[in-house]
């Protein structure tokens, strides 16, 4: 939707860069799920720092001497930092924004220290790893993932993070819940996409919408002949374009679950009535279809 939004060509245009950019904007959502991932590591790191820091006061007081080390030892922390899978991967994708931008870590770290949460788990000294989990996933629902700073210096180091963020959290989440004492390092590693086909979706839908802008832009047309085109707004075009074109197009895609999808998009993404007047335009587009039988919809279940 961003990169046909932001297309200024035409169907007879090079948008070679457009596709490039497409494709390149998917890949970065894994450099995110790994810098946020690497995030939990340096928190990890910060802990065990600071334990070396109060152990060394001058001043240092018994419990000083002795803190606790609960936090540090959390066995799925560490399970996450021990990864060699990982920390190689980490290494490829040359993950080192933490080194260079560590405030960040020091205010996630502090928000930490001073949550209830924190306080709470750390009332007690030991924990088995079902605690040292649940633990983590609070910490990460309820002070990482809503950080604001934290989302600034996303947005700041890629415009499309932001964007990705609540489906990397969501799957970091739910990688998290998934994990065992003896779970295989590739769990923390899963594929971005589910194959070729999934990867290869995301340009199929880019290049038919923009090689058939004109004749989608006539079937939108017709149906809002009684509507201003003035009045309606570009992103509505361009999600109804793409949503005609993923109707047309791609067969094995029940109907259902297109004009959803775009709704979705549009109540996220457009203005407060544009779901209804998206709705109106695809239902009206929908019947004719099936009464045409232009829709091709291939399975059981498609319609």
């Amino acid at each position: 939707m961003q990169t046909i939004y932001a297309y200024t060509g035409g169907e007879g245009d090079n948008f070679k860069a457009d596709q490039t950019f497409l494709l390149r904007s998917l890949d970065n959502m894994y450099n995110l799920y790994l810098l946020m991932l690497s995030l939990l590591i340096e928190l990890q790191k910060r802990s065990a720092d600071h334990l070396q820091k109060t152990q060394k006061k001058h001043l240092a007081t018994s419990e000083d001497k002795n803190p606790n080390s609960k936090f540090v030892n959390n066995e799925v922390l560490n399970q996450i930092k021990d990864n060699t899978l990982l920390k190689q991967t980490l290494e490829d994708y040359k993950i080192t924004n933490w080194e260079l931008d560590n405030e960040y870590v020091d205010v996630i770290f502090k928000e930490l220290l001073s949550s209830d949460l924190y306080k709470d788990y750390m009332q007690t000294r030991t924990s088995d790893y079902k605690e040292d989990k649940n633990f983590l996933i609070d910490i990460y629902k309820e002070i990482i993932a809503p950080n604001d700073k934290l989302y600034d210096y996303l947005q700041d180091q890629n415009l499309t993070w932001t964007d990705d963020l609540p489906v990397v959290n969501t799957a970091i989440l739910k990688i998290i819940r998934k994990l065992k004492l003896k779970s295989p390092e590739k769990q923390l590693l899963p594929e971005l996409y589910k194959d070729e086909d999934d990867r290869a979706f995301a340009l199929d839908l880019f290049k038919k919408t923009i090689l058939n802008q004109n004749k989608l832009n006539e079937a939108i047309s017709e149906k809002t002949k009684n509507w201003d085109a003035d009045r309606i707004a570009n992103l509505d075009t361009v999600l109804l374009q793409m949503a005609i074109s993923e109707l047309t197009n791609f067969p094995s895609i029940p109907v259902k679950v297109t004009i959803n999808e775009y709704l979705e998009i549009a109540k996220e993404y457009s203005t407060p009535k544009s779901s209804i007047f998206i709705n109106g335009i695809l239902d009206k587009l929908v019947k004719e279809y099936e009464e045409a039988d232009k829709l091709n919809k291939t399975g059981r279940g498609l319609m």
